[in-house]
């Protein structure tokens, strides 16, 4: 997972509201490099640097025939790190031991908590790679949490008003992912074969954005394609989306955290203390952050801390 050099503190910002309606803000991605590879990272920004717990958003391809992914051992604190694959296969290794390709319509997740270490790379035989990064911030009684794991090959699918339906985290109406979380969220994938309309019932406490995977889909007569993120703030209780055929949505949302978080490389923390520490820990090469086993590649260094 790459890092993001900045300082960012969090907290809401509603979309305008004009003739009493909610507004849709268009957050345009910035190109960023993940070993050695061009992602479109939506998230943070200037626009918007948290949605709900969601801190980070890289859209990743699809890439045919491009070079192979290789991050290299770097530390995380506060956050878990979560990786939805659509194409190709991506090896993840980390210092607890763990070691576990994930494929095509699967989740890892690590929890970095207090503080852990990971790699991150191509497998062999694989041209195509299509994936969505992301980061949640965990919040402030859960920061320090143990640091672990999880895989999770098979999540909850539907199909409903000719769209696929995948759930990724949290809960949707009837349905309800395994995968582990802190504090409210949902993340969603939404799939179209042919063109379609569809109304999404929505939790007025939860902040919601829509990015485009693969093709175009519409709101309010805004189109949206090109990795453009639709955010749509607070307050609403439904959304309709015009869906073109072979569009593919990511949809994230979640309770906005009580406390400010900052982001500083790859760390995420709610004081520039704990942030500082952990960046002198894994300059010191303490046993907070033990080394991957069977990774042979280099150590990233940080940038120095600009405070």
């Amino acid at each position: 997972m790459s890092e993001v050099q900045a300082q960012f503190y969090g907290g809401p910002k509603e979309c305008p509201i004009e003739n009493g309606r909610i507004q849709v803000q268009r957050i345009s991605p910035k190109i960023s490099d993940v070993g050695g590879i061009p992602v479109a990272r939506a998230i943070p920004q200037k626009e918007r640097r948290l949605i709900g717990p969601w801190c980070f958003l890289d859209h990743i391809g699809p890439v045919t025939d491009g070079p192979e992914l290789n991050v290299g051992q770097h530390p995380h604190i506060g956050l878990q790190t979560f990786t939805w694959m659509l194409e190709g296969e991506i090896m993840h290794k980390d210092s607890l031991g763990s070691a576990q390709v994930i494929r095509p319509k699967q989740v890892n997740l690590m929890t970095a908590g207090h503080g852990i270490a990971h790699t991150e790379e191509s497998v062999a035989g694989h041209s195509t790679m299509h994936a969505a990064q992301l980061w949640i911030a965990l919040p402030l009684e859960h920061k320090d949490t143990t640091p672990r794991f999880d895989h999770y090959p098979e999540l909850p699918t539907w199909h409903d008003a000719g769209v696929d339906f995948t759930l990724l985290i949290g809960s949707w109406l009837h349905q309800q992912a395994p995968t582990l979380h802190f504090s409210p969220i949902v993340a969603m994938d939404l799939f179209a074969a042919e063109n379609t309309e569809l109304t999404l019932t929505l939790d007025p406490s939860f902040e919601y954005a829509l990015m485009p995977l693969e093709g175009f889909f519409r709101i309010d007569d805004q189109s949206f394609n090109n990795n453009d993120l639709a955010y749509l703030g607070m307050l609403r209780e439904s959304v309709t989306v015009e869906l073109d055929a072979g569009c593919r949505i990511l949809l994230i949302g979640g309770a906005p955290l009580a406390d400010p978080v900052s982001i500083w490389w790859n760390f995420v923390g709610h004081s520039k203390d704990e942030i500082a520490q952990a960046q002198a820990d894994w300059e010191a090469h303490s046993t907070r952050f033990d080394t991957v086993p069977g990774y042979e590649g280099k150590r990233l260094v940080p940038p120095p801390i600009p405070w």
